[in-house]
C-alpha cells in the first residue's frame, strides 16, 4: 500500500517536472523489467504456461499506467490517484462473481465507502479549479486497466504461477511494450535528464509493490488484497498535501478518513 503511494507521488513529480508519460514509463521499465527477472531468477521459480496471466496483466498495466501518467499532466495527484485506485472495485466484483469469493458484510461496508472517500477528495478541489475533463477520461480509462490487471495477477496463482513469476512476465511485456512506443513517439529512442531521474524510481519502488500485493494473494482473496493494497491513494493524497502543496480542508480530511474506515473493514473482513 505504501509502495504504491510512494509510486503514485513519483508519477507526479514526473508530470510536473514535463516528463512526457511514454518517455516516463520507459524509464520506469528500464529499472522494473531487470529487477524483476533478476528476483524471479534468484527465487528460482519455473515458468509455466500460467505465466501467460502475468504477460496479459504486463499489457494491461502499460495501459493504465500510460493514461494515469497523461492524466497528472492536468490533474491533481490527491484527485487522480483516489480516481486510480479505485480500480480494486471492479478486481473485487470480478473475483466475487468469477473466482466465488464470499461478499460479506464488512466487504460490501469498505466497497461502499471508498468510492465515497474518492468524491470527498474529488469535491475537495480548490474553489475555481476544474479538473479537466481529458485528465477524467484518462484516468477513468487508467482505473478499468489496473482493475483486470489486479484480477488477472490473482487467476495466474490459482493456474499455478508464482508472484516472482508473474512480475517477471508482466515486465517482459511492459519494458518492450514501454520501449516500443517511445520510440515510435520521439522517432528515435531517447531519455531526458528528468526520465533518467524519475522513472528509475518509480520502476524500483512498483517492483516491490506488486511483489508485495501479490504475494499476499497466496494468503488472501482478491477482493480483501487488492482493495488494501490500492488503498496507498491515502498515503498519496497526504504526500500530496504535505510535499506538493496541494490543497487540503475538511472534506478531504474526511476523505482520507473514510477511506482508512474502508481499509479497516476489509482487514477484518
Amino acid at each position: 500500500m505504501l509502495c504504491f503511494g510512494l509510486g503514485d507521488l513519483i508519477y507526479k513529480r514526473a508530470a510536473t517536472a514535463g516528463v512526457p508519460a511514454h518517455q516516463f514509463l520507459m524509464g520506469q521499465a528500464w529499472l522494473f523489467a531487470p529487477t524483476a527477472i533478476a528476483v524471479q531468477i534468484a527465487a528460482g521459480s519455473p515458468v509455466t504456461p500460467a505465466a501467460l496471466w502475468g504477460m496479459a496483466a504486463g499489457a494491461c498495466s502499460f495501459i493504465a499506467f500510460y493514461n494515469f501518467s497523461r492524466s497528472l499532466a492536468t490533474g491533481s495527484i490527491s484527485v487522480n490517484a483516489p480516481i486510480f485506485r479505485m480500480s480494486f472495485v471492479l478486481t473485487a466484483a470480478l473475483a466475487v462473481v468469477l473466482l466465488r469469493e464470499p461478499l460479506t458484510p464488512l466487504k460490501v461496508a469498505s466497497l461502499a465507502a471508498a468510492p465515497v472517500a474518492a468524491w470527498l477528495l474529488l469535491g475537495g478541489a480548490a474553489p475555481g479549479r476544474r479538473v479537466a475533463a481529458a485528465s477524467l477520461v484518462q484516468v477513468g480509462i487508467a482505473t478499468v486497466a489496473l482493475g483486470v490487471a489486479g484480477f488477472f495477477y490473482k487467476v495466474g496463482l490459482l493456474a499455478g504461477a508464482t508472484p516472482p513469476v508473474l512480475v517477471a512476465a508482466q515486465a517482459a511485456v511492459f519494458m518492450p511494450t514501454a520501449t516500443v512506443f517511445s520510440t515510435l513517439r520521439e522517432g528515435r529512442v531517447r531519455a531526458r535528464a528528468a526520465t533518467l531521474r524519475y522513472g528509475p524510481a518509480a520502476g524500483l519502488i512498483l517492483v516491490a509493490a506488486f511483489l508485495l500485493m501479490i504475494q499476499s494473494l497466496t494468503r488472501g482473496e482478491a477482493s480483501v488484497m487488492v482493495p488494501i493494497a490500492q488503498m496507498g491513494f491515502v498515503a498519496t493524497a497526504i504526500f500530496g498535501f504535505a510535499f506538493l502543496g496541494e490543497p487540503f480542508d475538511g472534506r478531504k480530511a474526511a476523505g482520507v478518513a473514510v477511506a482508512a474506515a474502508a481499509m479497516a473493514c476489509l482487514a477484518l473482513s
